[in-house]
């Protein structure tokens, strides 16, 4: 059935595809709503939001919810038409077609000899419905009388004023004619119908004497009811001359004597364009103006003929009877012949009446001037008395000449986001010539511009580098630019750049900049061209009008062009009330200027010489990077503009819990406010700094200085307190971390050298980096000592002090572990803080403010008393509206607030859930989100702007206020609910602004662990949201909620895989089977999914193991097998898939593979058919798995599982010796961290102890494949050889880490016996029974350990023997272990004893060693930071000869007194090489430095020494000494010094 003759709310898919088809929505987004099943009632309901999220843009929705409005308006006229019989008759048609629309035309066939006039007919059908008689269409004014600018034009579908009569003859009077269907006429017809009318109107006109004008596209009330009078349509123009030419027939019309009159009184006709925003075609309206001047007209009267065509003989005739017109009304009528003496006589009274009207029109009428200035404030900053320096503009300007330079300063003062510039040769002599010298700036073209601004980018740096420099985007080219960029005309440009203005707007009111945070400034300089106002129109439907958009234009004339062209858009009144027009640009920029908050004097840095130098905003730009801090830091505020409650507001603001701005201080300063509370921890933090600065301890050239604090304790303000009082006499600055570190360096070392004569003088540079990651830490640090190195300037002061401040719910642990250098701030105050406390909330107090206005500071004053908080929380929600939107914003924000550390809600967010910004009638500019909450609720929230995307954004000003709202609003609601509810609300999902951000919390809700290693209290093994869920709640609301957020946030593979671990850690082992498939088909090369799924499998292995019972079937038996083998395949896909990880290093696929291998072997074990021998060994099943025996009771059962059964002792030897050796290369301390999403699911002992996780392995390795009676009954060399490795194995050695491990036990002499016993299983003569390679580095290693622990031991032989025995190692072609090369660089280190002639080969030994070393090493580390992966140095070169020349770090150790902790730090500051007792037992060593190269000598030649610490090797050319250490990654300096007594012996180390 057709859609037309249904009402709305029935049609389906298929009527509203139809009626969107006929409404000109583009095809793309008709086919996207036809898909969405948008149905009658689905399209009566349809919102921005949902048409937004199918991907429809601006425009077309803007357009889409008219054409639907309008149509449901029709649909209720009709039905109220059925319902009344008193309908006037022209609405007929609407009441039988109910739901007709302008795009839904009934069909007209037009016959072949009146195409035109059917069209026309067509076209008035189509547009009846549209323009009923009640709908109001905007007023149009009439180009000014005998105007000629042809930049006046008019808008399609407005309307005119009526057409009117004579009114004092100098007003014109007005005549419409729609001409629409003689404009498509012949030539010859077209010129008679429009001279037709133009001289009957004209001498109607010139007999009355009255000014009038005739309008041809302008519809009159006679020839079509379905418009409304005066409307703008226009007509197509083929040819301007037939119309110029048709008024020959004045010639032919009037008395020869009154022909010259005629032409004079009728003036050419005017062409105004009809301009619209579909632009299908061109149109106009054509005008011809009359004026019966009396110098022309006077005594005279007009007869004319009217002009006819012919059809038969197809030729103009004219009429027979000439006629005298005059004007009647608003018509043109003939005089009544019995009239026409009365009228020839009255034309003496019309002349005298008109030289009386000529005569007043020609008074001068002064216009009173307006008070532009008032009206540019209001504009501006809505009528304050100083601008709001938050808010950014972004300018549009074209052409500025030369002389507008000099008045364009308020520019280069105001925050200016981005210009789009149509001038092209502005970087010559324009404006940007002049900008640049006062600003950094980053230039573009269009299409560059807004690819730069595209939404690919992380979060931290999206659109980053927009902010901090302002953007200045050339919209058609630069004169000066030797690229192919090309200049268009304006077609062009609107074909092939429009497209990218249009993209790069969009995004920045969609994306970057939120609505009523900016100002669009369009300043007019020179003659508008079209492009320029298309920018106006892009900006005007994006940010809905133009209350956030202000015109500037000295010159009346340009903008009258722009406003003209404009219109389209808006009305010229509304464009002229958002324009300053007529003023001087100098009274314009002088107007800005003065209502700027700050003045332009110049900021200050301290120099060396304890002086003052100047920072141009320019070079300040360059580094933006910092937030740089100036000895003169606000000072350059206008105080006087300041109110007092402005003043508290800034005070309260930082009391209230928002963090301490720069004009806090200040004001303070100035005693404008009340003095800052300067805490103990506040002066520790200055102590520190003040030993650092004095050189204490070592010399580093970057110092830190870390300041550990509890949520909402004062931590960075303590931080940012440091920095104001060394602002004088250091360079302070704010690193912001959204930068990479590369870049803050950059910045760090320019800031340093900036204006400082001599760089090895500058001052130290103190920068703070607050709620850092501890890799970017590491990275700008090793960054900064790289770059300093290079300088090769010793300095007694560090280059740059580090002050790192951080949240840590365990500050005192932190403390202690790094007393030196860290201070700690918690909630608990000292008694004199107490006191100081105190005082300032009694000052508060006085000044009348509330103690709600100030919740911070109150809760600190109470030490954040648990008990305090929760009465004081209680109070303040007593009278909540539980019910109401913002209560429920309130517990959304504390649910994020309190799990997710610095965790917000974007204002944009906060306004889109509550129905405001864009949804909203606002009435006032300054729009205030705060009143839009209530009362309890604006206690609660603090506002705060991110330093990064400049969002502005909302939290609770504590932790712990959340976590109490949490509770005590709860009710019976539990907390998943509330997440599922939050998961389910469209608008905060979907709104635009700071949404990376929010779906980073919304993902760290549900995913981010706790550990302790970032300053959590805890290990987690879940998010803490997630463990509360399961602990308070239970595990099945956890997995309902983690499948929510699975399905909304795009099916994440990391939900998958949380969903996978949530269901083994409760044995729920199908359903985590399945996600951790789903999980790895989301990402099938991911190493951590991979180990995910292994887990899943070793857990189901573990549990089915756990509760097996003598009932179990062989079949179960088989299935527990198959389940294991699953296990160990997805660990070694997991291994595989780590080695091409390049930014991690996970070896859990190989930790996993070795648990689940000893377990199965411990299970195989317990089965019937491999039965113990009488000594209580597994010989049976030794023999299984390592022979080609088969027992007969599973030799077809197992058929499928005896291959793959068969490789698990080498594949669990593969896995032991690759975790033994990944333990020699680095440090595996306590709190080594894990990745994000690492698959560690327990605190197991492979973290937290690895080595003695691989010792306790490899014992149970070796216990199932010891077999006494194998080895006697065997014959085969490699099985008896095999069972003495076990031997090994079983007592403790077998690989490089286990043998090392001997040398922490605290029983040496035990550890040396064992030792000894492991040599007695190997051959007693190595030289001549070849050993495997392996066997060969654990036996050498074997007799190195062992002098260390018992040096007097006959089982050891001499260095030279080891020395033979590893010749292979160098000699042979084939690879070897990381180790043998790390035992060539022990044996062939110079020996005094050994090596009495120099002997160049050695060196070649050693130089390759190292080599083979550095590159394996490099593999090994790929691309993951320092930081987590440090290198471990297991040996040191001692005093000795021989093998007692090795001494093992556990030795230095013992010989250090203190904690764990304590000893830590002794080596981390290198106070250890203080302790005589180290320095007795450690040879130190000479070398020499080259451009910060450090090397030694070998036995003859040079070798390279990796320094521990880079920045402690000196610059230059210098001697130095250090003691030496031998690790996997080569030879480390330790402990550098200048060799200043020439004296020393440099020996090459021996």
């Amino acid at each position: 059935m057709d859609y037309r003759t249904l009402p709305v709310d029935k049609w389906d898919e298929n009527h509203v595809q139809c009626w969107l088809e006929s409404t000109g929505i583009k095809k793309e987004y008709v086919e996207k709503l036809h898909a969405e099943e948008v149905t009658g009632p689905a399209l009566m309901e349809l919102d921005d939001s949902f048409l937004k999220g199918i991907g429809m843009k601006g425009g077309q929705i803007h357009m889409l919810i008219c054409k639907r409005n309008e149509l449901l308006q029709l649909q209720e006229k009709a039905q109220q038409g059925k319902n009344s019989s008193s309908k006037a008759p022209d609405r007929t048609e609407a009441q039988t077609e109910p739901v007709s629309s302008r795009d839904a035309p009934a069909q007209v066939k037009p016959s072949s000899d009146h195409r035109a006039a059917a069209s026309s007919k067509k076209q008035r059908r189509s547009s009846q419905l549209k323009h009923g008689d009640d709908e109001v269409l905007e007023l149009s004014n009439c180009r000014p009388f005998k105007s000629q600018d042809t930049y006046f034009k008019y808008v399609k579908d407005r309307v005119l004023a009526p057409e009117s009569g004579v009114s004092d003859l100098i007003t014109p009077c007005h005549e419409y004619k729609s001409f629409a269907i003689a404009a498509e006429l012949n030539k010859n017809q077209l010129k008679s119908k429009f001279a037709c009318e133009v001289i009957r109107f004209a001498s109607a006109c010139m007999n009355i004497r009255t000014n009038g004008t005739i309008h041809f596209g302008i519809m009159d009330s006679v020839e079509d009811k379905g418009y409304k009078h005066g409307q703008i349509v226009g007509i197509k123009v083929k040819e301007r001359e037939c119309y110029v030419d048709a008024l020959d027939h004045i010639e032919k019309c009037f008395q020869e004597n009154k022909q010259e009159i005629a032409r004079k009184c009728i003036h050419p006709p005017v062409f105004v364009e009809v301009i619209s925003k579909d632009f299908q075609d061109q149109r106009f309206v054509v005008e011809v103006d009359i004026e019966p001047t009396s110098s022309l007209v006077k005594n005279s009267f007009f007869e004319v003929y009217l002009p006819k065509y012919n059809e038969e003989s197809q030729k103009v005739t004219l009429t027979k009877e000439k006629a005298i017109y005059q004007r009647l009304g608003a018509k043109s009528e003939p005089v009544k012949p019995n009239n026409l003496a009365t009228f020839i006589q009255s034309i003496q009274d019309r002349d005298a009446q008109r030289e009386r009207a000529e005569l007043s029109s020609t008074e001068v009428h002064t216009e009173a001037s307006q008070n532009l200035g008032r009206k540019l404030a209001i504009l501006l900053n809505d009528g304050k008395s100083y601008m709001d320096d938050s808010l950014r503009y972004i300018l549009v300007t074209n052409r500025c000449e030369k002389d507008n330079l000099t008045c364009i300063n308020f520019l280069m003062r105001l925050n200016i986001f981005c210009v789009f510039d149509f001038d092209e040769h502005s970087n010559v002599s324009g404006l940007y010539s002049k900008y640049k010298e006062h600003h950094a700036v980053r230039s573009y073209f269009l299409q560059d511009f807004s690819n730069e601004s595209k939404t690919g980018n992380p979060p931290s740096q999206k659109h980053l580098c927009l902010f901090d420099q302002t953007s200045w985007v050339f919209c058609n080219r630069r004169s000066d630019f030797l690229g192919d960029e090309k200049p268009c005309d304006e077609n062009t440009w609107i074909r092939t750049k429009k497209k990218y203005l249009k993209k790069a707007i969009t995004r920045i009111c969609d994306e970057i900049l939120p609505k009523r945070s900016f100002i669009v400034l369009f300043l007019l300089l020179s003659p508008v061209q079209k492009p320029l106002v298309d920018t106006f129109q892009e900006f005007y439907t994006e940010m809905n009008g133009t209350e956030y958009i202000v015109c500037i234009a000295e010159s009346k004339e340009n903008y009258g062009k722009w406003a003209n062209l404009a219109q389209a858009s808006c009305s010229i009144e509304t464009l002229e009330q958002c324009s300053i027009v007529g003023m001087k640009l100098s009274h314009v920029d002088a107007t800005i200027q003065a209502m700027l908050p700050s003045t332009a004097q110049p900021r200050h840095l301290p120099v060396s010489t304890r002086g003052l130098c100047t920072l141009p905003s320019l070079e300040e730009e360059k580094l933006f990077s910092l937030e740089i801090l100036c000895v003169d830091q606000c000072d350059d505020i206008k105080l006087d503009l300041l109110t007092e409650k402005e003043i508290q507001e800034i005070e309260q603001n930082f009391y209230k819990g928002r963090k301490i701005i720069w004009e806090n201080f200040w004001l303070a300063e100035k005693r404008r406010c009340g003095e800052i509370i300067e805490g103990e921890a506040c002066k520790d933090a200055s102590k520190l700094l003040d030993d650092i600065l004095r050189g204490s301890g070592l010399n580093y050239s970057v110092a830190k200085l870390k300041v550990f604090h509890h949520p909402g304790s004062g931590g960075s303000t303590i931080a940012r307190q440091v920095l104001w009082k060394r602002r004088k006499d250091l360079r302070c600055a704010v690193i912001k971390t959204s930068y990479s570190p590369a870049t803050v360096c950059e910045h760090a070392l320019a800031f340093r050298d900036y204006d400082e004569k001599e760089i090895s003088h500058c001052l130290p540079v103190l920068l703070l980096i607050e709620d850092y990651d501890e890799d970017y830490l590491e990275e700008l640090r090793n960054e900064l000592m790289d770059a300093v190195a290079t300088r090769k300037i010793n300095s007694p002061r560090p280059y740059f002090i580090l002050m790192c401040c951080r949240r840590s719910n365990d500050p005192e642990r932190l403390c202690k572990a790094s007393p030196l250098d860290t201070v700690a701030v918690t909630h608990k105050l000292t008694d004199s803080e107490k006191s100081l406390f105190r005082t300032k909330l009694e000052k508060l107090k006085q000044k009348d403010v509330k103690p709600e206005f100030i919740l911070t500071f109150v809760l600190m004053c109470e030490e954040f008393n648990e008990t305090y908080v929760r009465d004081f929380v209680g109070h303040i929600l007593l009278d909540i509206d539980r019910s109401s939107r913002d209560t429920c914003l309130m517990r959304y924000v504390a649910l994020l607030n309190f799990y997710v550390p610095n965790s917000y809600i974007s204002l944009s967010h906060c306004e889109a859930f509550l129905g405001l910004g864009a949804y909203a009638e606002r009435k006032l500019r300054a729009y205030d989100f705060k009143s839009h909450l209530s009362e309890q609720v604006r206690m609660i929230f603090i506002e705060l702007r991110e330093s990064t995307t400049y969002i502005s954004s909302v939290r609770i000003i504590h932790c712990l206020v959340a976590k109490e709202i949490l509770h005590q609003l709860s009710g019976n609601e539990p907390q998943s609910q509330l997440a599922m509810t939050l998961l389910q609300e469209k608008p905060l999902f979907e709104n635009r602004f700071g949404r990376e951000e929010f779906i980073k919390f919304i993902r760290d809700l549900f995913i981010r662990r706790d550990k302790r290693s970032r300053g959590d209290a805890t290990d987690t093994l879940f998010s803490p949201f997630i463990e509360h869920v399961c602990k308070a709640e239970d595990c099945e609301k956890a997995i309902a909620i983690l499948k929510a957020a699975y399905e909304l946030l795009g099916k994440d593979a990391f939900f998958a895989q949380q969903l996978a671990r949530l269901h083994y850690k409760n044995e729920k082992f199908e359903d985590a089977e399945h996600w951790a498939g789903v999980a790895k088909s989301r990402m099938p090369n991911d190493s951590y999914i991979l180990d995910t799924e292994g887990q899943v499998y070793r857990k189901w292995f573990s549990f089915t193991v756990d509760k097996m019972t003598q009932e179990d079937t062989p079949q179960s038996i088989i299935q527990k097998i198959g389940i294991a083998l699953k296990a160990m395949k997805c660990f070694r896909a997991a291994q595989q898939a780590a080695k091409a990880e390049y930014d991690s290093m996970n070896n859990a696929g190989y930790f996993g593979e070795v648990e689940v291998r000893c377990r199965l072997l411990r299970f195989l074990s317990t089965l019937d058919v491999f039965h113990r021998n009488p000594q209580g060994e597994y010989s049976e099943l030794v023999k299984y798995l390592i022979t080609d025996y088969v027992p007969k009771d599973i030799e077809k059962t197992w058929a499928k599982l005896h291959s793959r059964l068969k490789g698990l002792r080498q594949n669990l030897y593969n896995a032991l010796e690759w975790i033994s050796e990944d333990l020699s290369y680095f440090q595996t301390d306590k709190n080594q961290e894990k990745d994000e999403e690492d698959e560690r699911d327990e605190k197991e002992e492979q973290i937290y102890n690895p080595r003695k996780w691989l010792k306790r392995q490899s014992e149970v390795y070796a216990k199932f494949f010891i077999s006494t009676s194998l080895m006697g009954d065997s014959n085969s060399a490699l099985e008896t050889q095999l069972m003495r490795r076990m031997n090994i194995y079983k007592s403790g050695g077998g690989n490089v880490t286990n043998i090392l491990s001997f040398l922490t036990d605290k029983k040496e002499a035990r550890s040396a016996e064992k030792l000894e016993n492991i040599l007695s299983f190997y051959t007693e003569n190595p030289l001549r029974d070849r050993l495997e390679d392996n066997d060969l580095i654990n036996y050498i290693l074997c007799h190195i350990t062992l002098s260390c622990l018992a040096p007097g031991s006959a089982k050891l032989v001499s260095v030279q023997t080891l020395r033979e025995l590893s010749a292979r190692f160098f000699k042979a072609k084939r690879p070897f272990p990381a180790s043998a090369h790390f035992l060539l660089t022990l044996l062939y280190w110079p020996d005094e004893a050994l090596d009495k002639e120099p002997n160049p080969h050695k060196d070649e030994i050693l130089n390759s060693a190292l080599q083979t070393l550095k590159r394996l090493y490099d593999i090994k580390k790929k691309d993951v930071p320092t930081r987590k992966k440090r290198i471990y140095t297991p040996f040191f070169l001692g005093k000795g000869y021989g093998l007692a020349k090795i001494v093992h770090k556990n030795k230095i150790d013992k010989l250090i007194s203190g904690s764990l902790d304590e000893k830590r730090m002794k080596w981390l500051h290198g106070t250890v090489w203080n302790i005589a007792k180290i320095r007795d037992i450690l040879k130190r060593v000479s070398g020499w430095t080259k451009d910060r190269d450090l090397f030694i000598r070998g036995h003859v030649k040079e070798l390279p020494i990796l320094p521990l610490h880079r920045d402690s090797v000196p610059p230059g050319n210098e001697n130095v000494t250090f003691y030496l250490g031998f690790s996997f990654k080569g030879l480390v300096a330790f402990n550098i010094e200048v060799e200043n007594n020439a004296a020393i012996s440099r020996t090459q180390g021996i």
